[in-house]
């Protein structure tokens, strides 16, 4: 649905983003992170026809967004990171604003803006003065104004920004709930949100896109947890077939650790070699990681660690 290739931005000599490649399929739901300062903003800005790329190419089904940029931001759903919203206008009035600017059909308005406040819990906000809002308040307007047209890609940069944690509850449903008819792009610094509702993850650092997986492929890892009756097992199970490497993790109570690198495909080889030994087996289990962990990986090495 969504190819970028090539994708730069250049600030005189500062690159913003540089040479960033990446496809995005209908209906997937994909989380953009980063460090501060790392391109995510300046990204979401290009796709959605805010700012202009210096090179690099962006196509929304297979239209080029240069040559019928109306058109295609007709079919986006937007959130900046600073939401911006008159904060003179009471909740329901400034929607309505939004669906005219939207394009919405007049006749549509009222049912547009009265199903954005209740996906949004607004209700009871309907009538207040924007700027008598919280932070968290003002985020699900901003939420609600990018939904109002119905659109199949939407686009949140920090949408969870300023919410309790029973507001970032509602919020995750609310994006499970989008994706089952659009495409969404998802930007937070909150780890867990990204682990929670998406399904892939796209890194960036220093401009550069350095990890796009999916989140389960990129937790499991390469590696295999053991433990053995057997001090002395890592002569052994360093000849196992797929096995590169074993690292001793200490032993309790005469039951030894070791962490081997190889794939999970190689868990029956070394059960086996466990059992011709002679060797009890109280564990065998993949190393899982969560993305923390990986995106501390990411930005000590500039690119994802095995």
């Amino acid at each position: 649905m969504i190819i970028v290739q090539s994708l730069s931005r250049n600030y005189g000599d500062f690159k913003a983003v540089d040479e960033v490649s990446f496809e995005i399929k209908k209906g997937e739901v994909v989380g953009l992170l980063g460090h501060n300062g790392a391109g995510k903003t300046t990204i979401m800005k290009m796709l959605t026809g805010y700012l202009e790329p210096s090179s690099g190419s962006i196509e929304v089904d297979r239209i080029p967004i240069e040559t019928d940029i109306r058109r295609i931001q007709s079919r986006i759903g937007y959130l900046p990171e600073n939401c911006p919203v008159w904060p003179e206008m009471t909740v329901i009035d400034y929607l309505e604003y939004q669906a005219h600017l939207h394009g919405v059909k007049k006749n549509a308005i009222r049912e547009a803006v009265t199903t954005a406040i209740r996906r949004t819990a607004l209700k009871e906000k309907a009538e207040s003065v924007i700027q008598t809002l919280s932070r968290g308040y003002r985020q699900r307007v901003g939420v609600a104004q990018a939904i109002l047209h119905h659109p199949d890609i939407i686009i949140l940069d920090e949408p969870t920004n300023g919410l309790d944690p029973t507001q970032i509850f509602q919020m995750r449903e609310l994006i499970r709930d989008l994706a089952q008819t659009a495409t969404v792009i998802l930007s937070t610094h909150i780890l867990q949100e990204v682990q929670a509702v998406c399904e892939r993850v796209l890194i960036m650092r220093e401009g550069k896109l350095v990890v796009d997986s999916d989140i389960k492929a990129l937790q499991s890892g390469q590696q295999l947890r053991v433990s053995v009756d057997n001090a002395e097992a890592k002569k052994y199970l360093a000849k196992v077939e797929g096995v590169t490497r074993v690292e001793p993790l200490g032993q309790e109570k005469e039951i030894s650790a070791y962490l081997l690198d190889c794939s999970e495909e190689a868990a029956p080889s070394v059960a086996a070699a466990v059992a011709k030994a002679g060797d009890k087996l109280f564990r065998l289990s993949p190393e899982v990681r969560n993305l923390e962990t990986v995106f501390a990986e990411v930005n000590m090495t500039g690119s994802q660690a095995a």
